[in-house]
């Protein structure tokens, strides 16, 4: 595609981006489907698959961008969009609005869990970046990736077995947490695909993946050559526009969530999916052939310090429980936008 013009490079770009919003929508429906007919969140190898659907885009941004040797442009998408994707829950707050903030109605701690979670795998891109090349597991896979992942089903399984027998009571008036999993029936609501059988919603999913790995693989490749020709360091475009287009399925499911009232759902599902898009970087260094954290560099680190950061201000406001919303927004709201402000401009600033 570099011997594309640049309106056409723009337009296949858009195209992309738009494929992926519809793509990210039908996945979302069909794998809460699937979840509830087939138990899938119950077990294990249920979790790894509802991960890997959630994270498709990235998963084709990764290896396309690892296969053609775009190194930079993938660690930024990986790493700049948990900033980016933690973002959304800005667009909760303001479908939630206007009497009180997201994390007021939440009234569990399991999101907050999560959000620990988040900053330990992210802990371990950052300490994984100073690592050289040199301390690769057979020149290819660096110890930090695998460590990423130990951390990720560590993890996910103290988390699971919190949620299924908790040791403590909260009590949070005024909460409203509606459904903590996407398996739970809703109670005014059908679940999607309600009339349809297993094999009709299968087809849809599997129908969604292809749509969204061939748009993950344009959205890379037309990136990359708008990078270049803008001049733009890849690890910026990675983190700022590619990392927007790949979070709108989030967007939407997200805001489908608040707006059926299940506002713990919404925060755990931006969480969880933060989480889980770092342990890509163990397929990044397969498909790579070498280590992807050693070429991560100080930009990448900014990325990742703002991403944790980010993720404080909303656990921070779940258990602080702001009451009042200004401009629709609560206070941690209003405060993520000031601190992503500065981080994104930050990145201009940092020696390249």
């Amino acid at each position: 595609m570099g011997a594309l013009a640049t309106p056409l490079l723009v337009l296949v770009f858009a195209a992309g981006a738009a494929a992926t919003w519809v793509a990210g929508v039908a996945l979302s429906r069909t794998t809460d489907a699937l979840d509830a007919r087939l138990g899938l969140g119950d077990e294990l190898g249920g979790i790894l698959l509802l991960a890997v659907a959630g994270s498709l885009p990235e998963v084709a941004i990764t290896v396309s961008a690892a296969a053609s040797g775009h190194l930079g442009l993938a660690a930024g998408n990986l790493i700049g969009g948990i900033a980016v994707q933690t973002m959304v829950l800005v667009l909760c707050d303001v479908t939630v609005g206007p009497e009180r903030p997201l994390t007021f109605l939440v009234g569990a701690l399991t999101p907050v869990l999560e959000g620990l979670l988040v900053v330990l795998v992210v802990s371990g891109v950052l300490m994984g970046s100073l690592l050289g090349p040199g301390t690769a597991i057979g020149g290819v896979v660096s110890p930090a990736s695998i460590a990423i992942v130990v951390v990720w089903l560590a993890g996910v399984y103290v988390i699971n077995r919190v949620r299924k027998d908790p040791r403590w009571r909260v009590l949070m008036p005024g909460s409203h947490p509606g459904r903590h999993r996407r398996s739970e029936p809703h109670p005014e609501r059908p679940r999607p695909f309600a009339g349809s059988s297993t094999l009709r919603v299968a087809t849809v999913f599997l129908g969604a993946c292809a749509v969204t790995l061939v748009a993950g693989v344009g959205l890379e490749v037309t990136g990359s050559a708008l990078a270049d020709r803008a001049g733009v360091n890849g690890v910026i475009f990675g983190a700022t526009v590619l990392a927007t287009a790949t979070a709108l399925p989030e967007i939407s499911s997200g805001i489908a969530a608040v707006r059926l009232g299940d506002h713990s759902l919404a925060l755990g599902d931006i969480f969880g999916g933060n989480a889980f898009q770092v342990c890509l970087f163990l397929l990044a260094d397969l498909i790579a052939g070498a280590p992807v954290l050693p070429s991560a560099g100080r930009l990448n680190s900014w990325l990742a310090s703002l991403g944790v950061g980010l993720t404080a201000v909303y656990a921070f406001g779940v258990i602080s429980r702001p009451e009042r919303c200004r401009w629709r927004l609560g206070p941690d709201s209003i405060l993520a936008l000031a601190l992503f402000g500065l981080g994104i401009a930050g990145l201009f600033v940092l020696p390249q």
